[in-house]
């Protein structure tokens, strides 16, 4: 395994998909529901949002090269909106790219919308995942870039089941303080993908 190349993408994806960041949007969407209600709703989220990811994985880059997008040019992009979500969290203010209406919500839909897209699986998830993938070259880096997604899809889900029981322990100073830190370290990812996308784009300037 690509050990470099599997703590980038780690902190990028962990940053942007945090789930006791999603934590009290799911505990307030939830909070008419059993426990066991909750954890059903958890599962079809982790179900939701494994397959939007694959999808993604495999389709992302084919998807922006049929528009003629260079993979270089939505990396600038993508940092640049990875990088507004960044300071979001850093201001402490609601990433709105990953904000969902959540008035007149069909209980049976929560899971998806806006839990899943665009909570969980929003803009800035869908540029980090095309970004990492279109960089795996060979075994190493597809089965770390494969351990990574599937242990952040799997902690999103943990933090969900046993969500009655973070809500109680996670206080909202702690929560502060995990956002302002998975702020800082998505804003140093952000704008390490800008820098590169740009060298590409704009060799004079390397």
């Amino acid at each position: 395994m690509d050990a470099v190349f599997a703590v980038k993408f780690l902190g990028a994806l962990f940053a942007i998909m945090n789930p006791f960041i999603n934590l009290p949007v799911f505990l307030s969407l939830t909070s008419d529901n059993t426990v066991q209600q909750q954890r059903a709703m958890a599962a079809k989220i982790l179900l939701y949002s494994t397959v939007m990811c694959v999808v993604i994985t495999v389709a992302g880059t084919k998807i922006i090269g049929f528009f003629g997008v260079s993979i270089d040019a939505f990396r600038v992009a993508g940092g640049l909106v990875l990088l507004g979500i960044a300071f979001a969290m850093l201001n402490g203010k609601p990433i709105a790219t990953h904000q969902g209406d959540r008035d007149g919500l069909d209980p049976d839909a929560i899971a998806f919308y806006p839990m899943t897209f665009p909570m969980i699986v929003g803009p800035g998830t869908i540029a980090t995942l095309v970004i990492y993938s279109a960089q795996v070259h060979g075994s190493e880096q597809m089965l770390g870039f494969a351990s990574v997604l599937a242990a952040v899809l799997l902690c999103v889900y943990v933090v969900l089941f046993f969500a009655s029981a973070f809500g109680k322990l996670l206080s909202a100073r702690m929560r502060v303080i995990v956002t302002r830190l998975m702020g800082m370290v998505l804003a140093a990812i952000a704008v390490e993908m800008v820098f590169a996308g740009t060298k590409v784009l704009l060799p004079g300037l390397g």
